[in-house]
């Protein structure tokens, strides 16, 4: 009883802290979606195939994207 009254006032903070780990767990789910990055993959062939970007630029981007894939947590 006593902890709560101690702490009723940080409940504020303690609220804010826990929204900011549910809001980083989604971007990282987001991040590493392996269903995302291939769509991410498709588009940057798409837009090679249109002559958007060069290939040089093309590989980079693969490459970010298939060590994003690579780095990905096991679920």
């Amino acid at each position: 009883m006593i902890t709560k009254m101690v702490t009723w006032p940080l409940a504020p903070a303690f609220a804010v802290v826990r929204m900011a780990e549910f809001l980083c767990d989604r971007a990282e789910e987001q991040l590493y979606d392996p269903v995302r990055i291939r769509r991410e993959l498709e588009d940057v062939a798409a837009d090679l195939a249109a002559g958007e970007i060069s290939e040089e630029e093309a590989a980079a981007r693969e490459e970010e994207l298939l060590d994003r894939l690579l780095r990905a947590p096991r679920r």
